[in-house]
């Protein structure tokens, strides 16, 4: 049982015993607690809801735990309330969710990116549902005057064996609210969980299946107005004119003007867009008429001008140059191979050139991706209803915090007037980090005076960004006689950022290692995607390991396994941000769970594992032909993710990763031609389907008590590599450059 400092006061903990049930109310904020040295003991303001992670119990017993990040589907909605509920040890059944809108003043990391939502909560959550169950435990206590080390508590019931006395939380609610709240807390022995390892199903499941209203699409309130934008049809492009006479008169038109997203002298941040911001706005009552104006406006484009400004990048200022000129991706192909010799070495054990110079033998393989839309299933959208300086917002954001300060400094609105309501999403991926649709929402209702929901078509969504980055690396392995790997060269850069992440596996386990990056400025809108740079980097190194494995005769998991034992008991470097441990214990458990050591009649296997938001993942991809085609037949998954709060949830994560990266690698591409996106709809930029998706994907968790890690995006990045080797090992023919469909052919 570990003791842990509530490092909270009441301004923090809130209750509020003035409910109309008589029962109470129990706030948490996580941005102050845990900390070593906690406010002082306040009391409590008469408002409940200004807390951030927070439970309400009535005076039946029944329990309302908020849940305060964005559900992108996750679904962290459930597991993050269930955290709560163990350590309060309250029965599941009796416990309702709600999703807590946005509150600056008490939440931390109201954020759904980074793969961060539970491991950045999982001490302060505990700590909220410890503490209450303290709080109740001590006027149970003090009602029955008995020694408060004699209680115990279970399902959500505080129990005196002694005296044979017991009444579940309800009954002390009340009493509950008017204590102080105690310095320390003891949280759990994670042998005594109840509802953290076990699954959950999703708090909105039947709403789902049943087409409740629940997505920012959905979000509707009378008298609403249906607003569009006309973007540039080209990157490169801004707005220089445009005529809306025929537009206007048109049915159902309310009116169009232009506006401008950023004022000047605005600095932009990390989640800020950039390119697009001089749009023409069509605002009128129904979508259909809107899109139909919008198809009547006469737009006048002009090229933009070269710029460099500064942007505030995680507290850190940056220089974002944004060159002039229309794009293609014909030139960006040449131009990324010609980098090669432009490089910045970030990186460097031994004397890696030296040694490349006098090897026995060189392998020199490069690899490359394109760029990717995100394609969420749900389109941008976003309500706004912004008058009398002040301003009311619901709708799909995974940054709701960090666009809320841009929309009160573009809107002139102090952020005390503004409220954010979060919807669940359809899909996200990274692409609603960028919540330049809510600030253009904010902006259209502030000009019109009234209520209206911003739409964005499939077209406007695809061609408009936020895009993957385009990458490519050349990877190089040099051994000696004996067929022993001597040292280990990568270069890698991109348009516009670089994917390289040097102190990754395999730094550390080559004595002589080189590690060098480039980039590539440019005016299309790119952003983080599912596992930002892993998304690439990953299969492209775990390709490269399994060229290198057979030019040394050894199998590709005993491969990865020797230089991770380096790795553990000779590391090279002090620099290496991995544990060799976890991560050849996913390698020896998809080993054991794929029988790998076993090989199957007919089916082709690839092997992978990479380590990306502190979470290890190993994959085996099953390919067999049947009827001239390439079947995956199954994918099994090995996870090391700490503890694993919801294993259904958990498992359905990994699932969907992995079909989510085989779709990308295989199938999808985004092209540019003079600036302009080649694909704006599903008939010709292919998503993938069912019947090309795995047949099955068995998902296996190393048991652990390590405190929980990222999930939704780990289980991408390495499927590629082992798709790639599998590949290979059924056509004969190595899969450098992504979609890896323009270059397959399968004979029967």
């Amino acid at each position: 049982m570990t003791t842990i400092k509530t490092g909270i006061g009441r301004r923090t903990f809130i209750r509020n015993s003035a409910l109309a049930t008589g029962g109470m109310v129990i706030g948490f904020s996580w941005f102050t607690g845990c900390k070593p040295e906690g406010p002082k003991a306040l009391t409590p303001p008469k408002e409940w809801f200004d807390i951030n992670a927070y439970l309400k119990i009535g005076d039946n017993g029944v329990v309302t735990i908020m849940s305060p990040n964005p559900e992108i589907g996750q679904n962290v909605k459930t597991s993050m309330p269930m955290i709560v509920a163990d350590e309060l040890d309250i029965d599941w059944k009796n416990v309702i969710v709600e999703q807590a809108p946005l509150n600056v003043s008490s939440y931390s990391w109201q954020v759904a990116g980074g793969s961060r939502s539970i491991s950045s909560a999982w001490k302060a959550l505990r700590t909220a549902g410890a503490t209450a169950k303290e709080l109740l435990k001590t006027a149970a206590a003090q009602t029955w005057k008995v020694p408060v080390e004699e209680l115990s508590t279970e399902l959500g019931v505080v129990h005196h064996k002694k005296s044979g006395q017991s009444a579940h939380y309800g009954t002390f609610a009340s009493a509950a609210s008017k204590l102080e709240v105690p310095k320390e807390v003891k949280l759990k022995d994670i042998k005594d969980f109840n509802i953290i390892g076990s699954s959950q199903k999703n708090v909105d499941a039947h709403k789902i299946v049943t087409g409740a209203p629940l997505f920012g699409i959905d979000y509707k309130v009378d008298g609403m107005l249906i607003a569009m934008i006309a973007h540039p049809p080209a990157f490169g492009l801004q707005l220089k004119s445009f005529d809306a006479t025929v537009a206007k008169g048109m049915p159902g038109i309310k009116d169009i003007f232009p506006i401008q997203l950023y004022p000047e002298g605005y600095e932009k941040s990390a989640f800020d867009a950039t390119s697009f911001f001089n749009l023409v706005v069509v605002v009128g009552n129904s979508t259909w008429e809107v899109m139909n104006a919008k198809k009547a406006l006469k737009l006048e484009y002009e090229p933009i001008k070269a710029s460099q400004e500064k942007r505030t990048m995680f507290g850190n200022k940056v220089d974002h140059i944004t060159p002039s000129g229309l794009e293609s991706s014909d030139k960006h192909t040449q131009s990324m191979v010609s980098m090669n010799a432009k490089v910045k070495v970030v990186r460097q054990d031994g004397q890696p050139k030296d040694i490349f110079a006098n090897a026995a033998k060189v392998i020199e393989r490069s690899y490359s991706c394109p760029f990717l839309a995100h394609n969420t299933m749900e389109p941008m959208n976003f309500f706004a209803d912004v008058k009398d300086g002040k301003a009311n917002l619901v709708g799909p954001i995974q940054t709701p915090e960090w666009t809320e300060k841009s929309v009160s400094t573009v809107l002139g609105i102090p952020i005390e007037n503004i409220n954010v309501e979060m919807t669940r999403m359809g899909g996200g991926f990274g692409r609603r980090l960028y919540g330049h649709f809510m600030l253009e929402a904010a902006l259209i209702s502030q000009k019109m005076g009234t209520p209206i929901k911003l739409l964005y078509t499939r077209e406007d969504d695809m061609t408009s960004g936020i895009y993957r980055p385009a990458y490519y690396a050349t990877y190089k392995a040099a051994l000696d006689k004996d067929n022993n790997l001597i040292a280990f060269h990568v270069n890698a850069g991109g348009i516009p950022e670089s994917p390289l992440a040097a102190n990754r596996f395999p730094a550390g386990c080559i004595d002589h290692y080189l590690a060098e990056e480039w980039n590539i400025p440019s005016n299309i809108s790119v952003g983080a995607f599912r596992a930002p740079r892993s998304n690439f980097i990953a299969g492209a190194e775990q390709s490269f390991l399994d060229e290198i494995a057979e030019a040394m005769g050894k199998d590709p998991i005993d491969l990865r396994l020797s230089l991770l034992e380096k790795a553990k008991k000779n590391p090279v470097g002090e620099e290496n941000d991995y544990d060799a441990d976890r991560y050849a214990g996913v390698l020896k458990l998809v080993r054991e769970k794929s029988n790998w050591d076993k090989p199957l009649p007919g089916v082709s296997r690839g092997v992978s594992a990479y380590f990306c938001h502190q979470t290890y993942v190993a994959h085996v991809v099953d390919i067999e032909k049947k009827d001239g085609q390439l079947v995956i037949k199954n994918v099994t998954s090995a996870v090391d993710c700490g503890i694993v709060v919801n294993p259904d949830a958990a498992t359905n994560l990994s699932q969907g990763a992995v079909v989510d990266a085989i779709g990308h690698s295989m199938l999808s591409s985004m092209t540019f031609k003079d600036g302009a996106p080649s694909h704006s709809n599903f008939n010709t930029y292919p998503m993938i389907r069912q019947k090309e998706s795995p047949k099955a994907i068995e998902v296996h968790f190393v048991k652990s008590e390590i405190d929980p890690t990222g999930m939704g995006e780990p289980s991408g990045p390495p499927v590629i590599g082992a798709l790639a080797n599998a590949l290979y090992k059924a056509t004969k023919k190595r899969f450098y450059h992504q979609p890896f469909g323009n270059d397959l052919k399968v004979e029967g």
